[in-house]
């Protein structure tokens, strides 16, 4: 697929493929169009020449919602969360957006019982069992950063796309980030873009690199961190 920005080709005859369970980076200097491909695959952007296909469906003219429902999710480079209310409540209103109850204004959201069992284990699982009642801004910026990714998982997405998870973390909090995406479902296949480059090769088994809108390397992580081409291109070594 392509995407033209006036005169600016943003993303040139790209073609990216990722199978259940695949963990694949997206790595690439600035302004090598990873935000922008991200747009194309949710639906933030209309593609200029192309198609993108998720689960064997064409969904190019789809709106970024009904891509959202038939499994595919997304987290941004900025955090976005209600500061002012819980760790639960937030999980809670991500789980509602995709659910096929019907809510009343009347009824206690506590009687939703599958619905609170479920972001229960699923911030169980994700370790914040504990701080449930907590309101998001009294958590650390590594916290609320998984706790978007926690948000993601919510809608039961079988492709969870990553902006930059690691962005802004302190080197500690990368490595909680590397381990705690290391503990999602095997099933699950990650799409993630990353500066970090320590995440990116402790998380991922695939890496594309994008230079200018195009990719000029794919393969394995071991074979990406040898290319002569990715270190003159992306980490300026010539």
């Amino acid at each position: 697929m392509s995407k033209i920005f006036g005169g600016l080709n943003a993303v040139t005859d790209l073609n990216l493929d990722i199978y259940p369970g695949e963990r694949k980076g997206i790595i690439g200097p600035n302004g090598a169009g990873k935000t922008t491909l991200f747009n194309l695959i949710t639906g933030v952007f209309p593609i200029t020449t192309g198609s993108v296909k998720l689960f064997g469906q064409e969904v190019s003219k789809w709106p970024t919602y009904r891509r959202v429902r038939l499994g595919m999710a997304r987290t941004f480079q900025i955090t976005n969360l209600f500061p002012k209310l819980t760790v639960l409540d937030n999980v809670l209103l991500a789980a509602q957006g995709v659910s096929a109850m019907k809510f009343s204004m009347l009824r206690f959201q506590t009687s939703y019982r599958d619905l609170f069992d479920k972001c229960h284990l699923l911030l169980e699982k994700a370790g914040f069992t504990d701080r449930k009642d907590v309101e998001i801004h009294h958590l650390s910026h590594g916290e609320q950063r998984q706790i978007e990714i926690v948000l993601a998982l919510a809608t039961d997405p079988k492709l969870l796309l990553l902006d930059e998870p690691a962005a802004g973390l302190s080197t500690g909090e990368s490595h909680e980030m590397a381990d705690f995406l290391n503990t999602l479902d095997s099933e699950l296949a990650i799409l993630m873009i990353e500066h970090d480059m320590d995440v990116a090769f402790s998380v991922v088994n695939n890496i594309a690199v994008l230079h200018y809108g195009k990719i000029v390397e794919e393969g394995t992580t071991d074979e990406v961190r040898a290319s002569e081409k990715v270190k003159e291109i992306y980490l300026g070594v010539g």
